[in-house]
């Protein structure tokens, strides 16, 4: 049976100011009538019932991502007691899965991605299902064909083309790559063999245990700990107690890099990470100037603008270009497009100068 893990533990910290510890990027609308979460979890509808779908938060979001979801059970929502990155996520994830479910097979995705059309995106994961049922050692990842030469993703490099699954590119992985620069981009761009790594993966819960126990034991180990606590009355206390002793590792670094049985499929949909404030030019049809606008704003001889504002909060900007105006009620962003980058700075510093209030 297939299952969906939503990760929705993310800061969110280049949209600050919009995205606070309290209420960060997934929580938000984004250019539409729902928050990231709401449209992440709509997305499997018609794929995979509420019933089976798990949502991994920390746990200051969790009543706030029950009251987005009231379709999903409460207790599917899981806190996570502290950050420790994504491998640990998922291990308890599958874990979870598994105690439900002993073969289950778990499509895991971020919450805060935008993806088109929904069906595409059904038939793609139909698709990664079938390659896992032919080979249950297989791991299957989402690769997005580049539009540019892009630094800030992952690269995947294919290999030889799996022809199991009619109507669906799908390809042995050759090897993931880190984030390149400029250069290294380019020749990607130019090989044709490279797609963006889109952090969506497709496994069997036993495979993703077995290999977390084959490559990083210590983590598994805790894991396993908390796994035994699966409906207990001591499990909470368990997960806080194991959980917070884990050294935290991304999944990529923990087991995709390493395991040997990978493909990906060239992703069938359009799909943004939605890493910036420039995302929202992608999102929100921009006006005949260029300015991509969320909220009141009045131009006046200003052009290729991104503006975010209250319903009540009105922003007029004269004779400005290529900026980016956020306006919260406590706090305002005012940058160059080129600079957006060091927006997280902005949230770094204030924890440096204790101003707790604005973040």
């Amino acid at each position: 049976m297939l299952h969906a893990v939503i990760m929705a533990g993310g800061s969110g910290t280049r949209f600050w100011p919009a995205s606070r510890q309290i209420k960060p990027k997934q929580l938000l609308k984004m250019g539409g009538a729902r928050t990231m979460l709401q449209t992440t979890f709509d997305r499997l509808n018609g794929l995979v019932s509420s019933e089976h779908v798990l949502v991994l938060t920390n746990q200051q979001l969790t009543d706030a991502v029950v009251s987005q979801l009231p379709d999903l059970p409460m207790e599917h929502v899981i806190g996570e007691p502290c950050k420790r990155d994504t491998a640990p996520c998922i291990g308890v994830a599958a874990s979870l899965v598994q105690a439900a479910d002993k073969d289950g097979i778990m499509v895991v995705m971020p919450s805060d991605h935008v993806i088109e059309p929904r069906a595409e995106f059904h038939r793609a994961i139909k698709a990664g299902v079938k390659l896992i049922e032919q080979d249950p050692t297989r791991i299957v990842t989402f690769g997005i064909r580049p539009t540019y030469a892009a630094e800030s993703f992952g690269y995947i490099q294919r290999g030889a083309g799996i022809d199991s699954v009619p109507g669906i590119a799908a390809f042995s992985v050759e090897r993931f790559r880190e984030k390149p620069n400029r250069a290294t981009a380019e020749e990607y761009m130019a090989a044709g063999t490279f797609y963006w790594n889109s952090g969506i993966f497709l496994w069997k819960a036993s495979t993703i245990l077995e290999a977390l126990e084959s490559f990083e034991p210590e983590i598994y180990s805790r894991i396993e700990s908390i796994a035994n606590g699966i409906g207990t009355k001591d499990f909470q206390s368990v997960f806080a107690t194991e959980f917070a002793k884990i050294q935290g590792k991304s999944i990529d670094f923990a087991v995709m890099e390493r395991y040997q049985n990978v493909c990906v499929i060239e992703a069938p949909f359009s799909w943004d990470d939605v890493g910036s404030w420039q995302a929202i030019a992608r999102l929100i049809q921009p006006d005949g100037h260029g300015n991509a606008v969320d909220g009141p704003y009045l131009s006046i001889d200003s052009s290729n603008m991104i503006i975010r504002s209250e319903a009540d909060h009105l922003v007029v900007t004269i004779g400005m270009k290529d900026t980016i105006v956020v306006h919260t009620p406590d706090a305002t962003l005012v940058a160059p497009k080129e600079e957006e980058e060091r927006v997280r700075e902005v949230v770094k510093q204030l924890t440096e100068l204790g101003h707790q209030q604005y973040l």
